[in-house]
């Protein structure tokens, strides 16, 4: 009865991130557009405008911040790995789940705490661009930070379980670790 539970938590959370990384893999192709677009203003027409140029890097936060998750349920964050990827699958499931009990959750608490009043007080202003004609809502913009760190914790959680689940041989240990 615990192992389904388990199972449904793990489903849902890994269901999510799929989602959110689905949705903001098209935001790549906005950023693309947005920057031809500028490019296209500015040396065609000679024209350009601030609020424009600060929509590409507010989009490229995007896909960073809400696409870590996402990374990280597809096993595509960037590691050393000489010695993990030599290792067998039951080393590699406990490097895995240590690796999520002593750094990521610490990493993430501190990111949380870190960026906890500094987003309340943008929040608190109501925090704009300092650029003449630039965006507002960089109080949003900042809010990714928390955002991303709960969105790691939660996929982080999920791949836990997974490793939780290999350990007690309740299910065979994935080709990849995007199950």
């Amino acid at each position: 009865m615990i192992f389904r539970l388990i199972q449904s938590i793990m489903r849902l959370i890994n269901t999510f991130t799929e989602r959110v990384g689905s949705m903001v893999s098209w935001l790549t192709v906005a950023m693309v557009l947005v920057t031809a677009l500028i490019v296209a203003l500015r040396y065609v027409f000679n024209q350009g405008w601030i609020a424009m140029q600060e929509s590409v890097a507010y989009l490229h936060s995007l896909v960073f911040m809400l696409g870590a998750a996402y990374t990280l349920k597809n096993d595509a964050h960037v590691r050393v790995d000489i010695f993990y990827q030599r290792s067998n699958a039951a080393t590699r499931t406990w490097v895995d789940l240590l690796g999520f009990l002593f750094l990521l959750i610490p990493m993430c608490g501190c990111i949380i705490w870190a960026s906890w009043d500094y987003t309340l007080a943008s929040w608190s202003v109501g925090e704009a661009s300092r650029e003449a004609g630039g965006l507002p809502g960089l109080f949003l913009l900042k809010s990714l930070i928390p955002i991303m760190a709960i969105l790691l914790l939660l996929q982080g959680l999920a791949q836990a379980l997974r490793c939780i689940l290999i350990l007690s041989g309740r299910v065979s240990q994935p080709a990849s670790n995007n199950d």
